[in-house]
């Protein structure tokens, strides 16, 4: 009698349960579809430059000390900087202020019409260089640790090796594309065989974000229809519903790119493959990569869509450097360095990394 009575007490415990969730799925549903997006980028900071598509921040400390050099991060040109600060508990900038370290980071806003002709160089050296001097002016210090995430450390990279070094003690990168021949579904598409960017560029001028996203979703084409059945499936789940809106909205949130740029970016690294045979050139400059030789520390995605692992793999054996550091691991090309698979598997590895090289 007991075990029937137990039995029915499980087969009506799972009934409230199921009447639950789908009273709370629609609940989350209509929410979902009529209230604005959840805040992101909540970690306090001040804006202390600004200049046409650049914005350079500087976060307020979260502790009494701090290590002596400046974290500089450098953004991608393609997406909103706040990936990296989704929200707390899960955002790399307040990992890096709650170690003890002084972070500032280039945000990019819209390139004006007008904007259209910066070049790789502008991004890669002048914004760069200018972001740099300021957090020397207002550090004191003489060099930074310089850190890049997916495009952000190929423009890092670049200033590092063509400036010879210049203010940089060390350089960090995650997820960063050297040989772009092995760029997979980017690299077909944009074959010179069938991609006029002269035209394209010529005739619109900055390269609109939806072009851009259309190239990252054909990278993955059946990942937006799987994180869609993955979030009614767990509709009923407020936090889940919640946390996938904020990634979901840095995903589509694209930022278009200055013509000129893109064009250079197309001809000089996806074309040419500069970056990887040692030719590249900038502000008449050599942007070999043989010519960094500052600690270096590269993360890779095991799971990686967007850069392919045969993209960024040739990045620390080109280098110059003695102190060289790669580790590969598993994720994707966003859970590598945000969420919760950061947060036990990058972050404490690279704080210990910084912290011997950061005094």
């Amino acid at each position: 009698m007991s075990e029937a009575r137990s039995q029915s007490k499980s087969t009506g415990d799972r009934i409230r349960q199921l009447v639950d969730r789908t009273i709370q799925r629609n609940i989350n549903g209509v929410s979902y579809f009529v209230t604005p997006d959840p805040p992101v980028g909540l970690t306090a900071k001040d804006i202390i430059h600004k200049r046409g598509t650049l914005q350079l921040f500087h976060y307020h400390p979260m502790t009494d000390e701090v290590y002596r050099t400046p974290i500089l991060i450098v953004t991608p040109t393609t997406n909103r900087s706040y990936a990296l600060d989704m929200m707390p508990g899960v955002s790399l900038v307040e990992f890096l202020l709650k170690s003890g370290y002084d972070v500032y980071l280039m945000d990019w806003q819209p390139p004006r019409p007008e904007e259209k002709s910066l070049s790789l160089q502008d991004y890669s050296q002048t914004f760069i260089q200018e972001c740099l001097d300021i957090v020397l002016r207002e550090t004191g210090e003489d060099e930074v640790t310089l850190m890049g995430y997916c495009m952000g450390g190929v423009l890092a990279s670049i200033y590092t090796a063509s400036m010879k070094n210049r203010g940089v003690r060390n350089l960090v990168c995650f997820t960063t594309p050297v040989d772009f021949r092995e760029m997979g579904m980017f690299t077909r598409t944009t074959d010179k065989k069938h991609f006029d960017v002269d035209r394209m560029v010529d005739l619109i001028g900055n390269v609109p974000p939806g072009f851009v996203l259309q190239g990252f979703m054909m990278t993955e084409p059946g990942s937006k229809p799987a994180s869609r059945a993955q979030l009614w499936k767990n509709m009923w789940d407020t936090g889940f519903v919640e946390n996938f809106r904020k990634y979901d909205r840095w995903a589509n949130d694209m930022l278009p790119l200055a013509g000129e740029y893109f064009r250079e970016t197309i001809k000089q690294l996806m074309w040419d493959n500069a970056l990887y045979t040692g030719k590249l050139k900038v502000g008449g400059n050599s942007a070999n990569l043989k010519n960094i030789t500052v600690p270096i520390f590269h993360a890779q995605a095991q799971h990686d869509s967007l850069v392919l692992p045969e993209a960024s793999k040739p990045l620390i054996p080109l280098v110059g450097s003695e102190d060289k550091t790669e580790i590969v691991l598993k994720g994707g090309h966003v859970s590598l360095v945000c969420g919760a698979n950061a947060v036990g598997r990058l972050w404490p590895v690279l704080d210990d990394w910084l912290s011997e090289r950061s005094a």
